[in-house]
């Protein structure tokens, strides 16, 4: 986990430096890049017993929530690549809008 927040950080914060360089105000994910991404980790999820255990990755300590398992389990390397490349392609599957008016 300590290794994957380091990562989310330092993307956040390139993220953050791309949107004030170009002075985007809003960045969101497209409805399909957010369904292929959840599907993607259903998939990786499914290869693994997480799904069939009643744990917290599941949303099982929350009466009532949708069991889904949100962890990506397909390596950190493939991870990090994943997320480089959608930087590197001007954060593709996310829609930039905004700025000054």
């Amino acid at each position: 986990m300590m290794v994957s927040i380091e990562q989310h950080v330092e993307w956040i914060t390139d993220c953050i430096t791309h949107l004030r360089h170009h002075d985007i105000a809003e960045i969101d994910a497209t409805p399909e890049a957010e369904q292929s991404w959840g599907a993607h980790v259903a998939e990786l999820a499914g290869q693994t017993l997480y799904p069939a255990a009643a744990s917290w990755y599941m949303g099982a300590n929350v009466p009532g929530k949708p069991r889904v398992f949100l962890a990506y389990v397909g390596g950190l390397d493939r991870y990090r690549k994943e997320c480089t490349a959608v930087a590197q392609d001007g954060y593709r599957g996310f829609l930039l809008s905004g700025g000054p008016s």
